[in-house]
């Protein structure tokens, strides 16, 4: 009959426990010099060795002639432990065995000597499982046992077993195994049992075994059913896994922002038979290196993941920013959890590629925080520099308003709902302190001007009395969303007003002033207007009225990123 690779192989000597020295060495000497403990917690991850060592060690305290603390595996007493007929050493699955009659049971026999060996073992598994009168009824034999018996309580969640119990034990943490003894142990069975298995395959099922070895056996006795070799190719294709070429491919998309791509990225991997959860998993794993390297790009490769080439992660890395991919890992990190409990996880997996694509699409403010990041980008790679005397003095008063619009703005996100009006942004005395800015003496506008009616750029250096405008207006209606038309073509809602290296847009409400200093609006807008001018141009919206040849007498150059920060705290108006 066959035996599966994790049971036949096993260890059965403390040597031979993969990846856990710190635990078999002090049980070896601990045997070797018969200073024995009568309780032991053995605690960690599933599949690191718990169960395994205390196997072996219940061998090693019976064992006729033990080798270094090892058991010899030949004598009576280890080969009736480990075939079961000596029933001194008996393994208990706290799951099934976990009322406080059982335990009872177990106390009662316990006091009798052993028939067999000289100590009497009790491996009680997932003992954490045990009610907590079965513990209460544990605790006094476990404080004062007789000398005869031991017990070797083993569980994967050390939380949930009580303060009283831990305190009369030995507590031994099993940590996860490294990759690379994982792998090489899984090269060490595959040429025992005649597999070829491959260097990047053994790698791949390490990776996957999350620092279980017992998984991994469990993954290459999976992959190994059919003949040839078992490579990346077989491992991906059995285990239904995307790969890392597929999960950076699909990265790249959301990068991009291209929905349709990513989408069409999904269908052909469902297709494929590929399971969604474990292409988003894949996708979790890839963001949270990019965010490492993100954040700790000298001391943060020791984190990463390993599954990704150095190339791959550069040109990844260059697409996001820290924020955009915080956001990312959070939505990953919630779709699966939610897609156990998914209906359609297909959809789920769809609509989550959606909001990674389009930021418009959430609504949280982890989204909001990364769209916020991008239009700060924008607004200042896009602001053009006025042209005064000294460049390097507005360079300087422009940077300082820059990060102070920018916490300001940071606050008022992070802002909770009801305390919009203590958020509101003010100016303090020492934010009103600006590069005085000599007001700009105007000429009347000619009738000429007044009456033209095609689009005439106005002269650098001189003002127009909206004629600039309403000559550009007409030009935006394919342009700009239909929404913002609606208000830039009516003259009696938005008059424009241009000033030397400034088209200020003048609107009567802050509604109004919400939908034209989008972003996008602002931009077309600009772009139209610095293709007419033939020269750098900026573009501001105001809650006011314009008057005709009038100049304002103070501007702050950062006023429409602050109104965007406004905007964003309050949230009236959606894109």
């Amino acid at each position: 009959m066959y035996q599966a690779l994790y049971r036949k192989w096993r260890p059965r000597t403390f040597d031979d426990v993969v990846g856990q020295t710190h635990i078999t060495e002090t049980l070896k000497r601990q045997v070797a010099t018969g200073r024995l403990s009568h309780a032991y917690l053995f605690t960690g991850t599933r599949g690191t060795g718990k169960t395994t060592c205390a196997k072996i060690l219940a061998r090693a305290v019976n064992c006729e002639h033990p080798v270094d603390g090892n058991p010899c595996n030949q004598c009576d007493a280890c080969r009736g432990i480990e075939n079961g007929s000596i029933l001194d050493v008996l393994e208990l699955d706290a799951a099934s065995n976990n009322g406080v009659d059982q335990v009872r049971a177990l106390r009662d026999e316990a006091v009798y000597t052993p028939a067999a060996v000289r100590k009497r073992v009790y491996i009680v598994d997932e003992v954490h499982m045990l009610s907590t009168a079965a513990f209460n009824a544990l605790l006094k034999i476990l404080e004062e046992p007789p000398e005869h018996l031991m017990f070797i309580l083993a569980t994967t969640e050390l939380h949930k077993v009580p303060a009283t119990i831990k305190s009369r034990c030995q507590q031994f943490s099993f940590q996860r195994i490294l990759p690379g003894d994982i792998a090489a142990r899984l090269h060490y069975v595959a040429g025992q049992e005649g597999i070829q298995l491959t260097t990047e395959g053994a790698s791949l099922l390490a990776r996957l075994a999350d620092g279980g070895l017992r998984d991994a056996l469990s993954l290459l006795d999976q992959c190994a059913g059919t003949d040839g070799p078992v490579d990346e190719g077989r491992i991906l294709d059995a285990l239904g896994l995307a790969g890392n070429l597929e999960s950076a491919k699909l990265m790249g998309m959301v990068a991009k922002r291209d929905t349709q791509g990513a989408l069409e990225d999904l269908a052909r991997l469902y297709s494929g038979g590929k399971d969604v959860s474990t292409v988003l998993g894949e996708l979790s794993a890839l963001t949270r290196d990019l965010l490492i390297r993100k954040t700790a790009p000298r001391s943060g490769s020791a984190l990463l993941s390993g599954n990704w080439d150095e190339t791959t992660m550069r040109g990844l890395s260059e697409h996001f920013t820290a924020p955009r991919l915080v956001w990312i890992l959070t939505v990953l990190q919630g779709v699966l959890a939610d897609l156990p409990r998914s209906s359609n996880r297909r959809t789920d997996a769809e609509l989550c590629l959606m909001r990674l694509c389009d930021e418009r699409l959430d609504e949280s403010v982890q989204a909001l925080s990364a769209r916020l990041d991008r239009v700060e980008q924008q607004l200042s790679a896009g602001v053009p520099m006025m042209q005064v005397q000294s460049v390097s003095t507005l360079q300087k008063t422009e940077s300082e308003h820059l990060e102070k619009s920018l916490d300001t703005i940071c606050m008022q996100v992070e802002t909770p709902a009801g305390e919009k009006a203590a958020a509101q942004v003010s100016k303090t005395p020492a934010e009103v302190e600006e590069t005085p800015t000599a007001p700009v003496k105007t000429e009347p506008p000619s009738a000429s001007i007044q009456q033209q009616t095609t689009a005439v750029p106005a002269a650098a250096g001189t003002t127009d009395d909206g004629s600039f405008w309403r000559a550009l207006a007409p030009a935006l209606r394919d342009k700009v969303p239909r929404n913002a038309w609606s208000f830039l073509g009516n003259s009696s809602m938005v008059q424009g007003h241009l000033e030397p290296g400034v088209l200020t847009l003048w609107v009567d409400d802050e509604l109004v002033k919400g939908v034209v200093s989008r972003p996008a609006v602002l931009e077309a807008i600009r772009v139209l207007a610095q293709a007419k001018l033939g020269e750098a141009v900026r573009v501001q919206a105001r809650v006011g009225k314009s008057s005709a040849g009038a100049s304002v007498s103070t501007h702050d150059n950062l006023d429409d990123l602050l109104a965007m920060g406004r905007r964003f705290n309050n949230i009236t108006i959606k894109e």
